[in-house]
């Protein structure tokens, strides 16, 4: 089996992330306003139960797509890697679609964060032009990216350390609420039994949530990327791994708790997507803090700002590797002395711009459809993952590999990888399931809801048909390092 790299003296990617930085890069692509806006709608729908169950469920697929994601990355740390686990262990073809999806997934998504800047420094400054925040927020994300890689993950760091803080206090001021220790009556578990609490809905609303949560938790994956620019990969991954998964999981169940206990799941500002009454902004000024809306606009700014920095990185790394692979322009495959892929930064960043741009004309249509497109892009992210990494161990293992000589193994195998695959299907599937149930199918809603299956599938098929590639086998998968 080869274990080899080819050495160059061309410029290369620094490894100079450490532990904490690669954790807190996940942590920072994860915990934004899936938590701190859509939470509150989560549990309103489903009730505080129902909203727990699937964010649970959700979270268990995740942690096997991580443990999946880590073993790959701790063995082959590089920057574009799922598109290189899916080349190597998989199809060529299938590896060129994963990488042109994932770049185009947050090339999106930091359209969508510069669009959320703007309607949270509305909240501020209502009357103030709207591309000035945007175009500011832009020229921060651009020159976080620009600085060296040490300097991104620093600034990610603290990025995320402030959202990470908040929900602590968050957690912590909730449960004093809860049993009465901050004064006032203690609420208990009131609220988890009034009406059809703790589960309101069904079957149908719960699996609503369930989809909806899986947005929530993208963003954990950024730490395959990160991996070609990490210190010793072998012991920071999976140490990464195994703080990132467990505090997401509870940050979000526990969030969810909290907010489940203190506010009735019947309360109609939960469906709110405003910050003024986002359900942390609700149950600190419960609290009797002041300010609390300014306070939480705030830290929803940071994290808006951490998410988009993030994308930033991950579709940057991604369009470098794809351009020295010789599947996207060349001249996006080149590093400034640095160690930057300054010319794929720009090209994203020029791409993330227009696609902000498009919420101004034609009332948003083009936005939508492309921000749909891009929310499916990174379940089939996920997909890949799993898939590759199942071929993964399957040929290590076929080569002879020794299982004990791994730097991170994933338990579970071949339950977790094949679970994260069902349920990511199913996920992918039922993405708007409610265009089918009733008398009418609603296709309009089905098309934009699905619009970024079909485009991968025909990026997939038409290199597939062009190159004539095929399922490799797995005596003749490449595990060269390079």
């Amino acid at each position: 089996m080869a274990k080899t790299s080819s050495s160059s003296n061309a410029p290369q990617l620094k490894r100079s992330l450490k532990a904490r930085h690669l954790t807190m890069i996940s942590l920072g692509g994860s915990i934004g306003t899936g938590i701190f806006l859509a939470s509150g709608g989560a549990i309103h729908t489903a009730g505080p139960g129902g909203a727990l169950l699937a964010y649970a469920a959700v979270g268990i697929m995740v942690y096997f797509l991580m443990t999946s994601l880590a073993e790959m990355a701790a063995y082959m740390p590089v920057a574009g890697s799922f598109k290189v686990y899916a080349t190597k262990f998989v199809d060529p073809a299938f590896g060129f679609a994963i990488g042109w999806n994932y770049w185009y997934n947050w090339a999106i998504t930091i359209a969508a964060e510069l669009a959320a800047v703007v309607l949270i420094m509305k909240f501020w400054f209502p009357d103030s032009p709207s591309f000035v925040w945007s175009a500011l927020a832009l020229l921060i994300m651009f020159g976080f990216n620009y600085m060296s890689v040490k300097g991104f993950g620093e600034a990610e760091f603290w990025f995320s350390l402030i959202k990470v803080i908040t929900v602590i206090i968050f957690i912590i001021i909730g449960f004093l609420m809860i049993f009465g220790i901050m004064g006032g009556e203690a609420i208990g578990f009131t609220n988890f039994t009034i009406e059809d609490a703790p589960f309101n809905g069904g079957f149908f609303a719960i699996l609503g949530i369930f989809m909806a949560a899986g947005f929530s938790f993208q963003g954990t994956e950024l730490l395959g990327v990160a991996a070609g620019e990490s210190k010793d990969p072998g012991k920071t991954i999976p140490k990464a791994v195994s703080t990132v998964f467990w505090r997401i999981l509870l940050f979000y169940i526990l969030s969810i708790f909290v907010i489940g206990m203190i506010l009735p799941y019947t309360d109609p500002r939960l469906l709110s997507e405003s910050v003024s009454v986002s359900p942390f902004t609700l149950v600190f000024e419960r609290a009797g803090f002041a300010f609390a809306a300014s306070v939480m606009n705030a830290i929803i700014l940071t994290a808006v700002l951490s998410a988009g920095n993030s994308g930033m990185y991950a579709s940057t790394r991604m369009l470098w590797d794809l351009a020295r692979d010789g599947k996207a322009p060349k001249f996006l495959g080149k590093l400034d002395k640095r160690g930057v892929p300054v010319n794929a930064l720009i090209a994203t960043t020029l791409v993330g711009s227009l696609a902000f741009l498009s919420t101004f004309f034609g009332d948003g249509t083009v936005y939508v459809w492309l921000l749909n497109a891009s929310g499916m892009a990174g379940f089939v992210t996920w997909l890949g993952i799993a898939v590759s990494h199942y071929r993964f161990r399957r040929a290590y293992l076929a080569q002879g590999g020794n299982i004990d000589d791994l730097p991170y193994r994933a338990r579970f195998f071949p339950f977790g990888p094949l679970l994260a695959l069902v349920l990511c299907t199913f996920i992918i599937l039922g993405q708007n399931f409610q265009a089918f149930v009733g008398g009418e199918i609603d296709w309009n809603g089905a098309l934009v809801s699905y619009i970024g299956l079909p485009l991968f599938l025909i990026v997939w098929l038409v290199y597939k048909v062009k190159y004539k590639t095929k399922l490799i086998p797995l005596k003749d998968c490449d595990f060269d390092k390079e």
